[in-house]
């Protein structure tokens, strides 16, 4: 999917974030099933709000992002699982 093509547009200080793929082997090479796996907690930026009157977003698209574990809300968007929240749920840019 490319940014130009979302159609949904995140309104005041909300922002969609893709979440990178899951961690599929452990470093000692152990293949982790689909119950066990983390959720990720990192992901790209794929479309944010304009932000606050008196607040801008410090994110951008295309940033990528670590978030808090529970942190959003799980949308489907064209054929695609996204995250959509606050960018104060957002922790740091990458």
């Amino acid at each position: 999917m490319s940014t130009n093509t979302l159609t949904v547009t995140p309104l005041h200080d909300r922002v969609i974030v893709k979440p990178a793929a899951a961690e599929e082997k452990t470093a000692g090479g152990i293949i982790i099933p689909d119950t066990a796996k983390e959720k990720p907690q990192r992901g790209i930026i794929v479309a944010a709000g304009a932000g606050k009157k008196d607040e801008p977003l410090t994110v951008k698209v295309g940033d990528t992002v670590l978030y808090g574990k529970y942190a959003g809300t799980e949308i489907s968007i064209e054929g695609q699982d996204l995250l959509i929240m606050r960018e104060s749920d957002v922790l740091a840019i990458i």
